[in-house]
């Protein structure tokens, strides 16, 4: 990256013209966009750390599979939670947002939904994502109920500090402890190992997606730690993906993950390494796909983690539990 030596590309529009907008119901159109439908990278994102933190407890345990169950919980929980979050955010950015050329067709500031209106969708949101925590223990329950205070706070953090997305890696991250408390009832330092890792991961990748409103951020003195780095972001994001496989890998090999474990593990490193390697930072066309790659990311990762537990033997066991 070399900084503001070149112009950088208009930001990619909030619009996608894709199944919401052509077959939804007019009436249902905006609400969906507010819970980011038409954009399930958001909730895959969410999802993943639970997942992950599902099939390391399963390896942990000594299950036969991942735990089917918490699976489907997750998965309906992740897109509803996104959704009541996206929704809080749009809510308390709306002023923001009318100032960026990226969102500023978003349903409130372009004027589809009211703040009211979108209050009481988020809330209808977040009665369905406690419908589906109450499915499990209590101590998942308490935990889950303990990520509520940072949802609530992260879209206020890019008005006070210089690297808004640790507080978002706080909160996205949450799931690499709800997987872990959901089974065993209790967490010890090994899925506190994986949020270590998770939220390195989700800095990383929203710092690419941040260098796509730089620009914009700049003018209205928006805070985002692509601003933090700047021309070091490769170098930021090498130390941050470097944590992130390290805690990662010590959760999961002192889960008594093997060789399958490992490989997903060194596909997700690959994977890192190339965003990294292929980064241009003044393309916002470019920063959206890779930080839409993630997704992949975290599944490669997931599923040498669900392979191991589902094929791999006791005697393939790297270190001990």
């Amino acid at each position: 990256m070399t900084g503001e030596s070149r112009p950088l590309a208009a930001p990619v529009a909030d619009s996608t013209g894709n199944w919401v907008d052509r077959t939804a119901p007019s009436w249902s159109q905006p609400f969906l966009r507010l819970a980011r439908i038409d954009r399930p990278i958001g909730w895959w994102l969410l999802l993943l750390p639970c997942w992950w933190s599902t099939a390391i407890a399963a390896l942990a345990q000594r299950a036969p599979w991942p735990d089917p169950l918490l699976i489907l919980l997750f998965l309906i929980g992740a897109i509803v939670m996104r959704g009541a979050g996206s929704t809080w955010n749009d809510i308390l950015d709306r002023k923001i947002d009318a100032q960026v050329e990226r969102t500023r067709s978003r349903p409130i500031p372009s004027g589809q939904v009211s703040a009211k209106a979108a209050f009481v969708f988020a809330i209808v949101l977040s009665f369905i994502g406690l419908a589906v925590l109450l499915q499990m223990n209590r101590f998942a329950i308490l935990t889950g109920a303990s990520s509520l205070l940072i949802v609530a706070i992260y879209p206020l953090a890019k008005r006070v500090i210089s690297m808004p997305q640790f507080v978002l890696g706080l909160a996205f991250s949450w799931g690499a402890l709800m997987g872990w408390a959901a089974v065993f009832g209790s967490l010890d330092w090994r899925p506190l190992a994986l949020y270590a890792g998770t939220i390195c991961w989700v800095i990383g990748y929203d710092t690419i997606y941040a260098h796509q409103d730089r620009r914009d951020d700049a003018i209205i003195g928006v805070k985002s730690s692509a601003r933090l780095f700047g021309e070091d972001t490769k170098p930021a994001l090498a130390i941050l993906y470097a944590a992130t496989i390290l805690m990662i890998a010590l959760a999961t090999l002192y889960s008594g993950g093997g060789i399958l474990s490992l490989l997903g593990i060194l596909a997700f490193a690959a994977h890192l390494a190339w965003q990294i390697a292929t980064l241009d930072a003044d393309n916002p066309a470019h920063c959206l796909k890779l930080f839409r790659a993630n997704r992949d990311a975290g599944l490669l990762l997931f599923a040498g983690l669900a392979l191991d537990v589902i094929l791999g033997a006791p005697g393939a066991l790297i270190l001990p539990r």
